[in-house]
């Protein structure tokens, strides 16, 4: 039999290749003559720099580039020939900062805009940049303030990869969705929806290009829009993008079974997360949804998961089961149950 593990990292918690190397313990535990395709994803956030520039054959380098807050800090970016791989986690990501720190009123993508510049002086001229993981609301101002970037947008192109369709401003822009999830309060959120709205103007007009209701302009707090209007960058689904930069078509060849999962699933993992694009390519393949913690069941059961299992037990505190130990015994114990209920594979 064979099974094609294929998750995406439990942000904050495993990085995708661990998710599916605890996956693929339990999976041996319960089937030990399974033959085994390991496929760790992403989307454009968490893991994307390592899964594309390993899949791509090139190398990790370093830059010394601002933290959201402005600190220098190191950040990698890959390269390959003339492509560049970029997370902007990496220069302006959440998970710089400490929960108190949290403040998109303050967070600067300046980090981002030198991470771009030392790659484009490095030689690269072609740019792949997952938007994910972002603790910014600044629509890129901290980018463009660098100096040197606009040289790098007229001299290479530009591909985004994201797994929202945002706009940059109203109802469902980066200042009314996303900067609550990043520290902002209401009365902040209305401050950074008055400056995106002038600065989509701005953008307007100095480029000519409206990016006030593009999709996945708002990426990223509107790094997206920024790219897009300064960069002509286009934008593609993030995980249909990396899957298919990764071959992961031609791993789905004679699979039974599809293991797939995240830190957490709810109703958004069907707004192009990881498990709803891998479901998507997986064709008459049964999938199995195997996540930390799992909400609104119901649609995700009738989106086509074959399988929903909860790793972290009922009743465990949420820091305990974050505790990458805990998180791994808890994902290979969930997946030996699992195969162990699946009689169609025959492995006992």
């Amino acid at each position: 039999m064979k099974i094609v593990i294929a998750p995406d990292s439990y942000k904050g918690c495993l990085p995708a290749r661990e998710v599916a190397e605890a996956m693929a313990a339990g999976v041996r535990e319960a089937c030990p003559e399974a033959e085994l395709v390991l496929h760790p994803l992403a989307d454009g956030g968490e893991g994307t720099l390592e899964i594309l520039s390993q899949a791509l054959g090139g190398s990790l380098r370093e830059a010394n580039v601002s933290d959201p807050l402005g600190r220098e800090i190191q950040a990698q970016y890959g390269v390959a020939g003339d492509l560049a791989v970029i997370e902007v986690a990496r220069a302006c990501g959440l998970g710089l900062l400490s929960p108190a720190e949290r403040n998109p009123l303050k967070a600067s993508t300046r980090g981002v805009g030198e991470l771009i510049l030392a790659a484009w002086r490095d030689g690269c001229r072609r740019f792949l940049i997952g938007l994910g993981g972002s603790a910014t609301c600044d629509g890129g101002t901290g980018m463009l303030a660098v100096p040197g970037i606009r040289d790098a947008f007229r001299d290479a192109s530009f591909e985004l990869l994201c797994d929202v369709r945002a706009p940059f401003i109203g109802p469902d822009g980066a200042a009314r969705v996303f900067a609550p999830q990043k520290g902002a309060s209401p009365a902040d959120v209305e401050v950074l929806e008055e400056r995106l709205t002038q600065l989509a103007r701005q953008m307007a007009t100095e480029t000519g290009t409206d990016v006030s209701r593009l999709p996945g302009a708002g990426a990223a707090g509107g790094l997206g829009g920024a790219l897009m209007a300064y960069a002509h960058a286009t934008v593609s689904s993030g995980v249909d993008r990396i899957m298919d930069l990764v071959g992961f078509g031609q791993a789905l060849q004679g699979a039974d079974w599809i293991l797939t999962g995240e830190g957490r699933s709810d109703a958004q993992t069907l707004l192009g997360k990881v498990p709803c694009g891998v479901l998507h390519r997986s064709g008459s393949i049964p999938v199995a949804l195997v996540s930390g913690a799992i909400a609104n069941a119901d649609a995700l059961r009738k989106a086509g998961f074959a399988r929903l299992i909860p790793v972290s037990p009922t009743g465990l505190p949420l820091q305990e089961a974050l505790r990458p130990e805990k998180a791994i015994s808890n994902i290979r114990h969930a997946v030996s149950q699992l195969l162990a209920s699946l009689p169609s594979l025959h492995c006992l």
